[in-house]
């Protein structure tokens, strides 16, 4: 009699712990552009799946069952795939995908979401860079001497022409010597966001241009090029 009741317990026991034991964490490296969608792969064969949880932060993200739905912008597409419309620097981070089947192991997925954006600034103009998220631990740019910091968590910016201001990194007054790639990393190493930054021309710019253009000209004394 103890002995059925003794494997009677056992089982109980096998089966609560089947019930709570999860898949391992996988972790998936996406990138996607500002302005444009991500997607969160699932690669999980549809099987009796009744719903999907997704979080970030420790904060519940609100996933719609289709596109059409306006409740939010992030969607499920196939069995369990996500996607993430219209990216915002504030998207970038960790995520993870919890998949509910019935009466089996919820298989859970680790994802790092990078998000880049291409910006063209004009000189003399200030450039304001809102990449100074919660999760952000500090931020570098990649130039001849390799990536050097310019804004850390705590410390702030390391130059008097950046100010750091409502989660906003902001350049005073844009110069050559400030194009080039900036990257925002977490306090992990992982880069959250890169931004390429691209100096644009300005009406200055093409006068200084034709006006030595013409003295060339002029000086070559070529007939064939005229200016008005």
């Amino acid at each position: 009699m103890f002995r059925w009741l003794n494997l009677l317990l056992l089982l109980v026991c096998f089966i609560k712990y089947r019930e709570t034991t999860t898949v391992g964490n996988i972790l998936i490296h996406v990138t996607g552009q500002k302005g444009e969608n991500a997607t969160l792969p699932c690669n999980i064969e549809a099987r009796d799946i009744f719903h999907v949880i997704l979080t970030s932060q420790s904060k519940n993200i609100p996933v719609c069952e289709n596109e059409e739905c306006e409740s939010g912008r992030a969607f499920k597409k196939g069995s369990c795939d996500i996607i993430i419309k219209d990216l915002i620097f504030s998207d970038a981070g960790k995520y993870i995908l919890r998949v509910h089947y019935t009466n089996t192991p919820e298989p859970q997925m680790e994802y790092h979401l990078q998000i880049h954006d291409d910006i063209s600034v004009k000189k003399g103009e200030p450039l304001k860079l809102d990449v100074l998220l919660s999760n952000a631990d500090k931020v570098e740019r990649n130039s001849s001497e390799g990536w050097t910091e310019v804004w850390t968590r705590g410390h702030g910016v390391n130059s008097d022409r950046l100010t750091d201001h409502d989660g906003n990194l902001i350049i005073n007054e844009f110069t050559a010597n400030d194009t080039g790639t900036y990257r925002v990393l977490d306090s992990e190493g992982e880069t959250l966001i890169t931004v390429s930054v691209t100096g644009e021309r300005t009406s200055v710019d093409d006068f200084k241009e034709c006006s030595s253009l013409k003295y060339r000209v002029h000086k070559s004394g070529h007939p064939y090029v005229k200016f008005p």
